[in-house]
C-alpha cells in the first residue's frame, strides 16, 4: 500500500521511517517532508503546504494513495480530515469538531470537567481586567495559558504576580494570534509531567509507552517553553498500577464524553499528564496528535507494525487487535536545536556529521532541515533529534550524546541533561 504523511518535522520523519520497515508499505509520500525523509528509501517528498487540502486530495488521487496520516494540529484543527474524508480518502487523524480537543484549552478544560476526568481547577478569561483580578486573587506560582494552539509555547509558568500579569499583557496583546482570544489561568501543579499517547477508533482506545518530554530550553528544566528539547520511553513515573488508572479514568472517559458530542474521534489522543510525588496524577491538556518528540522514542520500541494499528483505527476494529507488541529496553532522544531557539534564530546551516551519528542503535530524525543540493541545511528552531534504543536508559542516553556529539552546524545547541530524572 501506498501511504501519504503530512507534515515535515521529526514526528513525521519517525513515522515514514517506520512505516517503512513493514512489507506490506510500497512507498511514503510526504508533504512536505525535510531533509531526512527526502534521503529514506522508497519515500518521496512532495511540495504541498500541510494547509492545501485541495492540494493533498489531487496528489493522493493521483498516486493511488491507500491512507493519509495528518501529523501537525493546525491542518486537523483547520478540518484536513473533513475535507479528505468527502474526496473519498482514508485518513487517521479526528476531525475538525474532534481537533478541539487540542485547539480551544477552554473548550477541552470543560469536556474534562464535563466527563469527571482529574484536572487542574481553572477558569477562563476573555478580558484583561477581570483575568488580571483574579489571578490576583489565586496567588502564585500559577498557570496562564493562551487558549488556543502556539506551537507549544503558549503556557507560561508564572512564579510572581509581574511575571503572570506580562504574561496575560502578551496573550492579549496578540503575541500568539487567535489563540490569545481567550486566556487559561489554572492552578499550578507540582511532580513531573508525562505524555501518554493512546491510539483510539472513537470506541476502543489504548495507549503507547508513557514518555516524559522535557519542554524547557535550559538545562534543569530552566528557562523558555519550546517544543520539547528530548525526550524517552518508556517513563518509569508511569506505573502500570497508574496506567490502569489512567485508562479507566482518563482515557475511556474521554472517548465517551466525545461520543456524547456526536464526535466521532479515530486518531491520537494524547494525554499531558502531571504525576504528583504521591503517584497521583491529573491532565493538563490534551493534545489531537502524535506528540513531537515523544513520537521518535515510542516508534523505534514498537513491535506491532504501525500501519496495522492505524488501520484498525481509521476502519474501527481496534478492539479486535490483539495487544500491541513492544521490544524490550529504552529509547531516548536529543533534540538539536537553531541558536537563538525559541526566540530567533537563523536558518541555512550546513550539517555535517549525519551518516556518522547513526548506527544499528542510534537514528537520526530530521526535523527542521532541507535537502538543498546535496547538502542538508537547517531550516527551523528545533532541527533535528538523535534518538537511541539500549538495555537500559544509560545505554540508550549514553548512544544518543555519542551520536549527537558527531553533527555540527553553526549555532547549534541542544541540552546535555536528557533523562536526568532516570539517571538519578
Amino acid at each position: 500500500m501506498k501511504v501519504l504523511v503530512v507534515g515535515n518535522g521529526g514526528r513525521e520523519h519517525a513515522l515514514a521511517w517506520k512505516l517503512l520497515q513493514s512489507q506490506q508499505i510500497e512507498r511514503v509520500f510526504c508533504t512536505p517532508g525535510n531533509g531526512g525523509t527526502a534521503t529514506l528509501e522508497r519515500c518521496e517528498n512532495l511540495p504541498v503546504a500541510v494547509d492545501d487540502f485541495e492540494g493533498i486530495a489531487k496528489l493522493a488521487q493521483k498516486e493511488n494513495i491507500s491512507l493519509v496520516i495528518v501529523g501537525p494540529e493546525v491542518p486537523l484543527s483547520q478540518g484536513i480530515t473533513d475535507y479528505l474524508q468527502a474526496q473519498g480518502l482514508m485518513v487517521f487523524g479526528p476531525n475538525k469538531m474532534g481537533a478541539q480537543i487540542e485547539a480551544s484549552k477552554a473548550w477541552a478544560k470543560a469536556l474534562m470537567q464535563e466527563a469527571g476526568i482529574p484536572t487542574a481547577k481553572a477558569a477562563v478569561f476573555t478580558e484583561i481586567k477581570a483575568a488580571k483580578s483574579y489571578l490576583k486573587s489565586q496567588g502564585v506560582p500559577i498557570v496562564v495559558k493562551a487558549d488556543g494552539l502556539a506551537a507549544g509555547k503558549g503556557v507560561i509558568v508564572a512564579q510572581t504576580i509581574v511575571e503572570a500579569e506580562a504574561a496575560l499583557d502578551a496573550i492579549f496583546g496578540g503575541q500568539f494570534g487567535s489563540a490569545g482570544n481567550f486566556v487559561v489561568i489554572e492552578e499550578f501543579l507540582l511532580g513531573q509531567e508525562v505524555s501518554v499517547l493512546a491510539l483510539t477508533d472513537g470506541l476502543t482506545i489504548r495507549p503507547l509507552l508513557p514518555a516524559q518530554d522535557h519542554k524547557r530550553i535550559g538545562e534543569g528544566d530552566t528557562g523558555e517553553n519550546t517544543g520539547g528539547m528530548g525526550a524517552y520511553a518508556p517513563a518509569p513515573v508511569a506505573t502500570p498500577g497508574m496506567m490502569a488508572r489512567l485508562q479507566t479514568e482518563v482515557l475511556e472517559p474521554a472517548i465517551a464524553a466525545l461520543r456524547k458530542k456526536g464526535i466521532d474521534y479515530r486518531g491520537v489522543l494524547y494525554a499531558g499528564l502531571m504525576v504528583a510525588p504521591d503517584g497521583e496524577f491529573k491532565v493538563l491538556e490534551f493534545n489531537c496528535r502524535f506528540g513531537d518528540p515523544e513520537t521518535q522514542v515510542i516508534l523505534p520500541l514498537l513491535d506491532t507494525p504501525l500501519e496495522e494499528l492505524i488501520l484498525a483505527c481509521v476502519q474501527q476494529r481496534l478492539g479486535d487487535m490483539p495487544p500491541i507488541a513492544w521490544k524490550n529496553g529504552a529509547s531516548a532522544t536529543v533534540v538539536a536545536a537553531s541558536g537563538g531557539y525559541p526566540g530567533d534564530y537563523t536558518n541555512g546551516k550546513v550539517i555535517t556529521g549525519l551518516q556518522e551519528s547513526e548506527t544499528a542503535d542510534t537514528k537520526v530524525f530530521h526535523a527542521g532541515t532541507k535537502l538543498q543540493g546535496l547538502e542538508v541545511v537547517s531550516d527551523g528552531g528545533r532541527v533535528l533529534n538523535v534518538t537511541a534504543i539500549g538495555e537500559d536508559f544509560k545505554q540508550a542516553l549514553d548512544r544518543a550524546y555519542a551520536g549527537i556529539a558527531k553533527v555540527q552546524f553553526e549555532g547549534m545547541y541542544y541540552r546535555r541533561d536528557i533523562g536526568y530524572r532516570v539517571l538519578s
